[in-house]
């Protein structure tokens, strides 16, 4: 019998965060630092609105795009919050985030054509630019620099094969964010080099000190820029599986194009739910943001007194810890610590290979459960210095 597999499909690595995860699911007493996912509740008010509307019988489909109704809320949240202006003919709403990078890759790519992607990064981002034919290039973004990317570091990686750059800020897994002045260095050479942009945002509501700047907001870059963002991460709602994506519209018009054959709409009382959550939800993100903080400043301060260097992440609800000190791979300490003391991280190398010698922690949990793992790993390492 024929080989019934792609070559293409087979030799995509799985995700490297799964398998630590698989073994805490059965080990008593284990604690997780690993999973992305926020470990508040979906906020009440936003729940009711999903409930309600399947009370009122709202379960058919809505237009392949989007609840025209949720699409409205999208651009009016966008003006107020990142001084951007779309139409709700250029938003697209997804099955989550991850849905619109792939659609958003698959619109654009020709075989061939080079995408640039910052690492370390979230998973998906190269197997979505193979899957969609194209040629995954990567940039090593530097511990030195706060894993920014930087003007020169573009430079260098452009090709006359470039077409798009992908831009993960606030970062996953480093909680490294672009400043203005950052992107404005950036925004320069993408104009220079006639480039486009897909700027995933989904953690644009968690950063620290300040607020996230989106790169399609500065001069001539709206027109190059998909902009990415969704539910997950700022209003608890994971599980809810919406996104989208905005953008001009010859480019969202064949994102729809992709999403009508595969998709058909995203859910719908997913999408009832995000209304109320745009309209009445910013009390909720902001409590949201505060006690991710105060979970932040703890494991930066405790990581570095144990002797885990670590960075003061600026975004999203990471912390990004330097092991090199320990003469193990970030594999084998994740899995001796998992082994030993029952605590889940994951190995930075997950995230690309210039992630080696550094750790993804969450600090979505609570912080009673926080401290006790940090208790643990700081026996762990103790035991790695005598």
């Amino acid at each position: 019998m024929r080989n019934p597999l792609s070559k293409k499909v087979v030799e995509i690595k799985p995700s490297g965060i799964r398998k630590f995860f698989d073994i805490v699911s059965e080990m008593k007493d284990a604690i997780s630092l690993g999973v992305g996912e926020p470990d508040f509740d979906t906020p009440w008010h936003i729940r009711e609105e999903g409930i309600y509307s399947l009370e009122k019988g709202k379960t058919f489909y809505t237009s392949n795009a989007g609840l025209k109704e949720l699409k409205e809320e999208i651009t009016k949240y966008l003006k107020r919050r990142c001084q951007l202006e779309y139409d709700p003919a250029q938003v697209l709403v997804t099955v989550g985030g991850s849905e619109a990078i792939d659609v958003g890759l698959r619109a654009m790519l020709d075989p061939g054509d080079e995408v640039l992607i910052p690492e370390p990064c979230y998973v998906s981002y190269l197997p979505c630019v193979t899957l969609a034919d194209g040629v995954p290039v990567t940039i090593e973004l530097k511990a030195e620099n706060e894993f920014r990317l930087t003007k020169q570091e573009l430079l260098d990686a452009i090709t006359d094969k470039t077409k798009v750059l992908i831009m993960p800020f606030p970062n996953n897994p480093t909680g490294g964010i672009m400043e203005r002045r950052d992107l404005e260095d950036i925004a320069e050479v993408i104009i220079e080099k006639d480039l486009f942009v897909i700027s995933d945002e989904i953690y644009s509501e968690l950063t620290y000190g300040q607020d996230h700047v989106s790169i399609a907001s500065l001069p001539g870059m709206k027109e190059r820029t998909i902009v990415i963002n969704g539910f997950s991460k700022s209003y608890a709602m994971t599980g809810w599986r919406l996104g989208y994506a905005c953008g001009p519209k010859e480019i969202i018009d064949q994102m729809v194009k992709i999403h009508q054959f595969a998709i058909m709409c995203a859910p719908t009382t997913s999408q009832y739910a995000a209304v109320e959550a745009l309209r009445n939800g910013d009390d909720d993100v902001a409590a949201m943001r505060e006690a991710y903080d105060q979970r932040r400043r703890y494991l930066v301060t405790r990581l570095n007194e144990i002797g885990m260097p670590c960075f003061e992440p600026k975004g999203a609800f990471y912390v990004f810890p330097c092991i090199k000190d320990f003469g193990m791979t970030s594999d084998e300490f994740a899995t001796t610590l998992l082994k030993e003391q029952k605590v889940a991280v994951v190995p930075g190398t997950a995230f690309g290979d210039c992630g080696e010698g550094f750790l993804r922690i969450s600090y979505a949990y609570s912080i009673e459960n926080l401290k006790i793992a940090l208790d643990r790993i700081e026996v762990f390492v103790k035991g790695l210095k005598k």
